[in-house]
């Protein structure tokens, strides 16, 4: 198993695959995907999982998260994902976030992730935005919280 950098083009194909098989393949491209870091985990120099990270300041989100429906389940997404937060933090990320489908809000408790009351549906689908904080949980004017 192994976890890079790639390019956007590469990860375009799975998340189509997986996450919006039924719509055009340009429905799942970002207009700011040239501004993300593209991470993919490969088994067996097989592209199983995609997430897309967009990081402004101390804030980031990640985006399009799709991993092979035959490969669910196995961990690879857990390990990507956890990967990714790393790097987030280590790069000075204060707060992550991402809309996660309500059906996957418990897959991103796992990971510290909180759900906040920022709901809305996009083609059908239900989404919460979630989020994880590094480090004391500060405001939009960088104040702390709580």
């Amino acid at each position: 198993m192994e976890i890079k950098l790639i390019h956007k083009e590469e990860v375009w194909k799975l998340r189509h695959e997986v996450m919006w098989p039924e719509r055009e393949p340009d429905y799942i491209k970002l207009a700011d995907d040239d501004q993300g870091k593209h991470y993919g985990l490969y088994v067996e120099d097989r592209l199983v999982s995609v997430l897309s990270l967009f990081v402004n300041g101390t804030e980031a989100q990640f985006r399009k998260f799709a991993t092979l429906e035959l490969e669910q389940g196995q961990g690879y997404g857990s390990k990507l994902l956890k990967t990714v937060l790393a790097e987030a933090e280590q790069a000075g990320v204060r707060r992550i976030f991402c809309n996660a489908r309500t059906y996957k809000a418990g897959f991103y408790k796992k990971f510290g992730m909180q759900r906040t009351d920022e709901v809305f549906s996009k083609g059908g689908k239900d989404y919460v935005v979630m989020e994880k904080f590094f480090g004391p949980a500060t405001d939009a004017k960088g104040e702390l919280k709580g």
